[in-house]
């Protein structure tokens, strides 16, 4: 009996951008007695079915994105007679769907850190149970990820997870209701033993992959300061102060190390945090823009963002503290019309944000926006190849629309005209030249352009595409970028690295 681990993917590039850190969290959780689990991320290489046999247990990681494909193999691999259990975001909100459509024998639905092991030992003497629960488990309980399974030369960036969990409740996430909106911070010692061992391997570039690195903003403190119970100001004040521990233990790591994380635009207003993020070397943040309007940050209940003028100087505010950003931005929303797309596209630019993607409004499960689009849609009978619209992650990728909520006054393809044509006035070769005056040395500038362009490549054409002989090309492209590029973020392995005070 061996164990599997499986991320899947439709498409597969060769090179990953950053670690899937999930598929080693789990491969720590996997008890000694069960040997090393065999891990497959599929956006690397496509899964080798012959690797399966009968009374293997095989862990299926998903999210809304990919769960067409992990069901496709979910169901190859229960035909192989494997033991099939699923996890993840999208496993979590749907589990009767794993069963029904991936073969699964069993769903995780919440945190898998503690409950795997459990999971494991049920298969192996037969007593398995059909839905297991893993909740939210406290920080102190989140592991490490076992980074010596993974291949030494596929990915360009690490990531390491230093809390859990996002206060805010903005209507096309559902981090906050899947991941609750309580922080659930890790200790800095425990993340720094992980980010060591990481630079130790050579990984320079490493993602704070979480959901809000800025858990605590200035105006929750003053609004806890001013309560009569004090309770909340001084959880939220412990929170703030674990925050600059990190980054205080972050710059005492090697010259050459860099961070990337996201963020809120709330950070903008706390240039006490922005100095903390620059002296740890977190270079860079995604920050949810969103809309460049009022009306649009009301579409998304992010009320606690700025538009127009104010929004250019909070970017601004980032670059000025050393902190690059890679804005966000959505079309589609209720309020845009065929003007949105040039005017965002011209904020980002004056605003000096250093990348930018563009993506289209989709009302993903477990969010506001899907909640309010399953009502609406009640009464709809389209189907597309037998399948719903609302369950629109279940239709073949290339009969797949691109947009789903109808729009007051653009068509679908109008929308996705806009959302591509964003990207092309964004990363055209003269506007990546130019930003890449953010960097020194010329070899530094032309591999800005590089990165620009795989970054375009892989998460442009692959996404917007209308049929799989373009998202194939697409594919090959980012392929030829992809391994140049990789070695650009490497750096000299650090065996001997200790872990700082």
């Amino acid at each position: 009996m061996r164990i599997h681990l499986i991320n899947p993917s439709n498409v597969s590039f060769g090179i990953g951008v950053i670690t899937p850190r999930w598929l080693y969290v789990l491969a720590e959780a996997t008890p000694a007695r069960f040997g090393d689990p065999a891990i497959t991320d599929e956006t690397l290489e496509p899964l080798d079915p012959s690797t399966l046999s009968a009374g293997d247990i095989v862990g299926i990681g998903i999210h809304t994105g990919n769960a067409l494909r992990g069901y496709q193999i979910g169901t190859l691999a229960r035909n192989a007679g494997a033991f099939v259990v699923f996890g993840g975001i999208h496993a979590t909100l749907y589990p009767e769907e794993a069963h029904q459509l991936g073969g699964a024998h069993a769903v995780v639905k919440g945190d898998g850190d503690l409950i795997w092991g459990r999971v494991l030992d049920d298969f192996a003497h037969g007593r398995g149970e059909r839905v297991y629960d893993g909740g939210r488990i406290e920080p102190e309980h989140l592991l490490p990820a076992r980074w010596e399974l993974m291949p030494s030369d596929r990915y360009m960036w690490a990531s390491v997870q230093t809390v859990r969990g996002c206060p805010k409740h903005c209507s096309f996430c559902s981090v906050w209701k899947t991941d609750g909106q309580r922080p659930r911070q890790r200790a800095s010692d425990t993340v720094i033993k992980e980010i060591v061992e990481l630079r130790r391997r050579g990984f320079r570039f490493i993602a704070l992959a979480d959901d809000n690195f800025y858990p605590v903003t200035l105006t929750d403190l003053q609004m806890a300061s001013r309560r009569s119970d004090q309770a909340q100001f001084q959880s939220l004040s412990a929170i703030r102060a674990e925050r600059f521990e990190l980054m205080e233990r972050l710059a005492g790591l090697p010259d050459d190390t860099v961070f990337f994380t996201q963020i809120t635009m709330e950070a903008a207003e706390d240039p006490k945090f922005l100095d903390a993020m620059n002296k740890a070397r977190i270079k860079g943040a995604l920050v949810g823009v969103e809309s460049v309007t009022p009306q649009g940050l009301k579409d998304v209940h992010k009320g606690f963002n700025a538009a127009g003028e104010h929004l250019v100087d909070r970017l601004r505010a980032f670059r000025h503290h050393g902190v690059h950003v890679l804005g966000s931005f959505i079309f589609g929303l209720p309020s845009d019309d065929a003007s949105t797309f040039d005017a965002t596209v011209a904020v980002a630019q004056r605003a000096g944000v250093t990348f930018a993607q563009f993506v289209m409004l989709t009302p993903f499960p477990g969010t506001v926006d899907f909640a309010a689009w399953e009502k609406v849609m009640e009464s709809d009978t389209t189907r597309i190849a037998g399948t719903p619209l609302t369950r629109h992650w279940l239709i073949p990728d290339g009969l797949r629309p691109k947009v789903y909520t109808p729009h007051p006054i653009m068509s679908p393809d109008d929308i996705r005209r806009g959302t591509q044509g964003a990207w092309d006035r964004f990363y055209t070769f003269a506007n990546i030249w130019e930003r890449s005056r953010c960097v020194e040395s010329l070899k530094a500038r032309l591999a800005f352009v590089l990165v620009s362009k795989l970054y375009r490549q892989m998460y442009a054409n692959t996404g917007i595409a209308t049929d799989s002989a373009r998202i194939g090309r697409s594919a090959q492209w980012a392929r030829w970028i992809a391994k140049p590029t990789r070695r650009l973020f490497m750096g000299r392995p650090m065996p001997d690295l200790a872990v700082p005070v």
